[in-house]
């Protein structure tokens, strides 16, 4: 987050600080490249919005939705925000809190098959 305004930094350490049992997960497994050597930030600032994880390099999005995500204004919300991420040139992958919970083998294998047909 180098070079980010301080709004954007305070924003981000607080969200790391808050953090879901899901995304505190799925970090365990992408922090220090885990993932097939992939670098991923959390909590990654594009525009006025904040990526859950990010692999900058590739320009993916990861998104781990909740039970936040299913009210028709909330879907509503989550359409725009992935517009305006989308126009940075980034790539959304969403996932279920769920599966992360209780399959994360299979969201990895899913996430890095992903990482895997973006690699230039």
């Amino acid at each position: 987050m180098r070079g980010e305004s301080p709004w954007q930094t305070t924003r981000a350490r607080v969200l790391r600080s808050t953090e879901t049992a899901a995304e505190e997960k799925l970090w365990s497994h992408l922090r220090n490249r885990q993932l097939g050597g992939f670098k991923f930030v959390r909590q990654f600032p594009i525009g006025k919005y904040f990526a859950d994880f990010a692999c900058r390099e590739l320009k993916l999005v990861v998104e781990v939705d909740g039970g936040t995500h299913g009210e028709t204004h909330e879907v509503s919300a989550d359409r725009f925000r992935s517009a305006a991420i989308e126009q940075s040139g980034f790539v959304i992958f969403r996932i279920d809190n769920t599966d992360v919970l209780e399959n994360i083998d299979g969201v990895l294998d899913q996430l890095l098959a992903e990482l895997e047909c973006r690699r230039p």
